[in-house]
């Protein structure tokens, strides 16, 4: 009887993603009951609910299959992220670039100091402290979102966190030589690997940016497929990073970038993706819960909650000393520290980069990494809210973040 199913069903990619819609928005309606609670903290606990560690819904197999779909929807985030990052104002204003540089670099700094006094091996320290300098985009887009924040700290935040992605890659990618050498590859791969991914990302992002943007420009009277354009595009990014073994997670960053940068009219980057953009938010969430490991938290825990305090107060004081420096009001500084604190998907990305690259350390970062990325997405979504609280953009609220003469004057001179 061939025209019978073979049992058990097999859990395709497609099934996947409709089941982390179908559990992400029960998690998100339990989220919704309790007034405190963040949706993303109830996507994240239904999904490790459902993953392998708990009633297996969502198995190990399953998760593997489903990857390309997590790295469509980063990839959308993260290109949605670089259209925050505009070089003109950041040019006019480099007090941005400064105080990202600050915070970035007492987070590495301070990181690699606590996992060395832990006993870490050196290339370890080094690789982990350089992942932990990027941030969340998707729980700043997603919080402000559910708050409806909007202001001047908000705007600023979100600028912040696309410097702390792009500068986590470009550390990440300057440690590889190190550790090519700590495992004895030979020096074309030491030289050549590093710079071709993170040459080759970043030429891949800013080609697929200029065919886009002349695409739209000449088919401006076609608004309605502006859309469609960017989200295939950012797909062949994601395509074509994979099979050239470049970053996935990078190229759509520039691609933003790029945009946002070539536009003399916000053509394309004050589109908005609407409410069907969330789909991808909740699905990203959920398979990071699925993903959690209880045992490796549990075996690296004191590395990990060290590594936790270490890179919360850097963000903290690297954020609030520079706007303290620059006299700044002191909550706009606090707020804009404790927004930097979630950190996923591009941390996760870099440790799936460095556990192709580097088996014999494959087992020590992910468990250090994802153990710290656990406890930054459950209390990074209630500490995102409380920030947004703090600078007064939350929705209802009078933006008491920062100096305000007008809209576009702020943005220039914000920070």
């Amino acid at each position: 009887m061939n025209y019978l199913p073979t049992l058990p069903i097999d859990i395709t990619p497609l099934m996947a993603f409709g089941l982390m819609l179908i559990i992400g928005a029960v998690g998100g309606y339990v989220a919704h009951r309790i007034s405190w609670l963040p949706s993303i903290t109830g996507f994240l606990l239904v999904g490790f609910i459902c993953g392998p560690n708990g009633i297996g819904l969502l198995g190990q197999e399953t998760i593997i299959k489903s990857q390309i779909l997590i790295d469509i929807a980063l990839a959308l985030i993260l290109y949605r992220l670089g259209l925050s990052l505009d070089i003109k104002i950041l040019w006019r204003s480099q007090r941005l670039l400064f105080t990202s540089l600050v915070e970035s670099s007492a987070t590495f700094g301070l990181v690699f100091f606590v996992l060395y006094l832990f006993g870490m091996p050196t290339p370890v320290a080094v690789l982990v402290a350089a992942i932990t300098i990027s941030s969340s985009p998707a729980v700043l887009l997603h919080v402000a979102h559910e708050v409806g924040a909007k202001g001047v700290v908000t705007e600023s935040t979100k600028t912040l966190v696309a410097l702390n992605n792009l500068i986590s890659f470009v550390a990440f990618s300057a440690t590889l030589p190190a550790l090519h050498y700590s495992t004895g590859s030979d020096w074309v791969t030491i030289i050549l690997q590093p710079v071709y991914q993170l040459t080759g990302s970043l030429l891949l992002g800013c080609a697929l940016a200029f065919g886009l943007h002349m695409i739209i420009v000449r088919t401006q009277q076609a608004a309605q497929y502006k859309l469609a354009l960017v989200i295939g595009t950012v797909m062949v990014a994601v395509g074509l990073a994979h099979e050239l073994k470049l970053s996935m997670l990078f190229a759509p960053l520039v691609i933003g970038v790029v945009i946002k940068n070539l536009e003399r009219e916000t053509v394309v980057s004050d589109l908005e993706f609407g409410a069907p953009f969330e789909l991808f938010f909740i699905v990203l969430f959920v398979f990071a819960g699925a993903r959690l490991h209880l045992r490796e938290l549990i075996e690296f825990a004191p590395a990990v909650l060290v590594l936790v305090l270490a890179r919360s107060l850097a963000k903290m004081l690297g954020t609030t000393a520079t706007f303290a420096l620059f006299k700044e009001p002191l909550r706009a500084g606090m707020s804009s520290g404790m927004l930097l604190i979630p950190m996923a998907g591009l941390a996760i990305g870099l440790v799936q980069t460095s556990g192709n690259l580097f088996p014999q350390h494959a087992t020590t970062v992910t468990a250090i990494v994802l153990g710290a990325v656990a406890i930054f997405e459950t209390i990074g979504p209630p500490i995102a809210a409380y920030a947004f609280r703090v600078a007064g953009e939350s929705a209802g609220m009078n933006s008491g973040g920062m100096n305000e003469d007008s809209d576009n004057a702020v943005k220039a001179d914000a920070l």
